[in-house]
C-alpha cells in the first residue's frame, strides 16, 4: 500500500513539474516583448508602434492558436504553412509602415531573429573587456567551445 502512494505520489509530482515547464507565453506577452524591441531598436513614432503592435498581436493569437492544436495532436498539414505565412504577411504590413532608414534596420532585426539572437564575444584589449556581438555560423561554433 506505501508503495501504491508513493508511486501515485510521484505521478503527481512529476506531472506537476513538467506543467510549470511548459507554460505557453500569452499572446500579448509575446507581441509586447517583440514591440518593445522594434521601438528600441527602430525608433518608432507612437503611432507607428500603435499600428505594428495590432499586426504582431494578431499574428500572435493566430499562431498561439496553431502550437495548441500542434500540441492537441489536432493540427492539419498546411498549420506550419499558415504559421509562417501569417510571419511573412505580417513582416510585410510592417514593412509599408516603416520609413527611411527604419527598414535596414528593420531587415537586421528580422536577420538576428532567423539567426537565434546575438552571441556575445569578449575580446580582451588594453587593460579592458570589450564585447562583439557574434551573429550566424559564427555564434554557434562559439557557443560549442569550452
Amino acid at each position: 500500500m506505501k508503495r501504491y502512494i508513493l508511486a501515485v505520489m510521484l505521478l503527481l509530482g512529476f506531472n506537476t513539474f513538467t506543467k510549470a515547464q511548459q507554460k505557453m507565453p500569452t499572446a500579448q506577452e509575446m507581441t509586447v516583448k517583440s514591440v518593445d524591441e522594434l521601438e528600441k531598436r527602430l525608433k518608432l513614432t507612437p503611432t507607428q508602434k500603435s499600428v505594428i503592435y495590432n499586426y504582431v498581436f494578431d499574428m500572435s493569437k493566430q499562431q498561439l492558436d496553431l502550437i495548441k492544436r500542434q500540441q492537441a495532436g489536432t493540427s492539419k498539414e498546411d498549420d506550419v504553412t499558415k504559421f509562417y505565412k501569417l510571419q511573412n504577411d505580417t513582416n510585410d504590413n510592417i514593412r509599408t509602415i516603416l520609413k527611411g532608414d527604419q527598414l535596414p534596420e528593420f531587415e537586421k532585426v528580422l536577420e538576428d531573429r532567423l539567426n537565434g539572437g546575438t552571441k556575445k564575444k569578449k575580446k580582451k584589449g588594453k587593460g579592458k573587456e570589450e564585447e562583439e556581438v557574434v551573429t550566424g555560423i559564427s555564434g554557434l561554433k562559439l557557443q560549442a567551445q569550452p
